[in-house]
């Protein structure tokens, strides 16, 4: 497991890297141009501590769920953690999609 950590940290790491150049030269673009670099910014995301907070225990309840399924069966025990973790870290995504289309639902019949 430790193996694909130090390979996965790297990758997010040089992502980091990228993803902060990237967009620093396209705000620097833009204000060369005229235009208000303002207009990137998006608006907060008020529910971000409830979609964090859905991702992660949709990954601890895979982690503990691919250990379960890595101890009882034949699988082994790399896949049962890896594919059991993206799954409940989807359904947590999923969860939090419905929530959120159901609050702005009511927000519009409102």
């Amino acid at each position: 497991m430790v193996e694909i950590l130090v390979p996965l940290g790297f990758f997010l790491f040089i992502f980091g890297i990228v993803w902060v150049i990237a967009d620093r030269n396209i705000k620097k673009t833009l204000i060369q141009h005229g235009a208000d670099a303002k207009t990137l910014q998006m608006d907060k995301d008020s529910n971000g501590a409830l979609k964090f907070g859905l991702l992660l225990v949709g990954v601890a309840l895979g982690i503990l769920i691919g250990d379960f399924i890595a101890e009882t069966t034949s699988m082994r025990e790399e896949t049962a953690y890896v594919s059991m973790t993206f799954l409940f870290g989807g359904i947590g995504l999923l969860i939090y999609h419905f929530i959120i289309k159901g609050k702005s639902k009511d927000e519009q019949d409102a």
